[in-house]
């Protein structure tokens, strides 16, 4: 399946040529075709991902309805190729004919072999990105409850949690913000013997200290002023279910010592009571900061941290799981459109490119929030790159448009090419590598002024 969605259809009637670009392209597995019946021959054999082709073919090699044709009938036979069409420098409104009839892009004839080569990559980029967005289509794949990834390091970390999910160990879960600890956490009480009872999660970060230990132990009454009646923590609601201590990292010392105790004795003792009250839960931590470090400094117990790290798990980000985002990306858009009542919501290539490309700092939670509120700025049937608001992380990425980048490094080019020959073209030519005649064009394409 790999080597197909790598081969490449070269149309070309020029034996040279046909030679040439095999050996300038030999990274792609290459078949060749010189007319368009044996064009379509090959297409239907091996089903290229990729076609570069002239207009001009027999029998009719001076003009295009030959290439036309075969354009209309690969798109017919494999509708997601990308063609790239090879035209004349002076053929620019049959190119763009081409392009209006579905063709990736185009080059005129004589082309540079490495601009070419990397428009190639990113046409088999754009091919395999829509070949995995048909597979979503048939539902997304789960690693584990609640976890959609197709990440071999993530699907991993999922087996290692199914692993788990049997004994009573207390697993503690290190990664940066918004990477999914917490529906980790959930896949594993999921899977226990404890499912039926009770999940309890806290945020050991957004209580304040003088309120967390209350929180976690419950307390009797009188304990305090306005302590009225007496309340279970979180830690005895959780009795014989899990209880996920988010953010540890954030847990303030005196409070550590005693969660150290309970771990240790697995009794609680409220605040302002002298009872002992065995508790029988699941301990699952989480936390984005470096707990070593904070031992290191004297802001965690070393004791505490091996107590809550019998098992560790690293959850990778969102960035070095491959294609996850993307898949992330079309469940979000499919929950959010019915949530909002927009069926039939998809999203266009661009906004795949640039999913595909961005950075996600923020992980799972920025992607989710980002087609949330595309799903409602969307305009039409379809979320762009622009409904998005996300950009690259290099500028350079932004421009998807290879032909406007190549005219614009082209021209740049000339330009400084021309001005250190002081307008000799003979010279110039020799500096950028090209015929004399390819400069002229190259010249008259830009505007520029011939000079002998």
């Amino acid at each position: 399946m790999t080597e197909q969605r790598r081969t490449l259809l070269i149309v070309e009637d020029d034996p040279a040529l046909q030679k040439q670009m095999r050996w300038a392209f030999d990274g792609f597995e290459t078949v060749v075709a010189g007319d368009r019946e044996s064009a379509l021959a090959q297409l239907r054999r091996h089903e290229p991902a990729v076609v570069t082709m002239d207009l001009g073919l027999p029998p009719d090699p001076d003009g295009t309805s030959e290439g036309f044709s075969l354009l209309r009938e690969i798109h017919a036979l494999t509708p997601d190729a990308k063609v790239i069409v090879l035209t004349g420098q002076h053929d620019r409104e049959n190119a763009l004919r081409a392009v209006g009839m579905g063709a990736y892009d185009f080059f005129a004839k004589p082309f540079e072999p490495e601009l070419l080569a990397l428009t190639l990559e990113r046409a088999f980029r754009l091919f395999d990105l829509q070949q995995e967005n048909s597979r979503l289509k048939s539902g997304p794949v789960a690693g584990l409850h609640g976890v959609i990834s197709r990440d071999p390091g993530m699907l991993k970390l999922c087996r290692t949690i199914e692993k788990l999910a049997s004994t009573n160990a207390t697993v503690a879960l290190f990664g940066e913000s918004g990477t999914g600890k917490e529906v980790l956490a959930k896949g594993l009480h999921s899977l226990s013997a404890r499912s039926k009872e009770r999940f309890v999660a806290i945020n050991c970060a957004a209580i304040p200290d003088a309120l967390l230990e209350s929180e976690l132990f419950g307390y009797e009454k009188g304990a305090f002023t306005g302590a009225a009646k007496q309340t279970l923590g979180k830690i005895q609601v959780a009795d014989r279910g899990t209880l996920f201590l988010d953010e540890i990292g954030d847990l303030p010392m005196a409070l550590q010592a005693k969660l150290l105790r309970f771990l240790q004795e697995r009794v609680i003792e409220r605040v302002g009571g002298r009872d002992e009250i065995p508790v029988d839960v699941r301990v699952v931590c989480a936390t984005h900061r470096d707990l070593r470090a904070l031992i290191k400094d004297g802001e965690f117990r070393e004791d505490l941290y091996y107590r809550l790290a019998e098992i560790v798990i690293d959850i990778p980000p969102l960035r070095q799981r491959v294609g996850d985002a993307v898949l992330l990306a079309h469940a979000f858009i499919q929950r959010f459109a019915r949530e909002n009542a927009r069926s039939g919501l998809t999203l266009t290539d661009d906004a795949v490119m640039a999913i595909d490309t961005h950075p996600w700092t923020g992980n799972v939670r920025e992607l989710e929030n980002a087609i949330k509120r595309a799903v409602i700025m969307a305009d039409g049937n379809q979320v762009t790159a622009d409904d998005l608001g996300i950009s690259s992380p290099n500028a350079d990425d932004q421009v998807f448009n290879l032909r406007v980048v190549r005219e614009e490094a082209e021209k740049r080019a000339v330009l400084r090419v021309l001005s250190r020959t002081n307008g000799n073209v003979a010279r110039a030519a020799d500096l950028l590598g090209v015929s004399r005649p390819t400069l002229y064009d190259l010249m008259n394409r830009f505007g520029l002024k011939k000079e002998a």
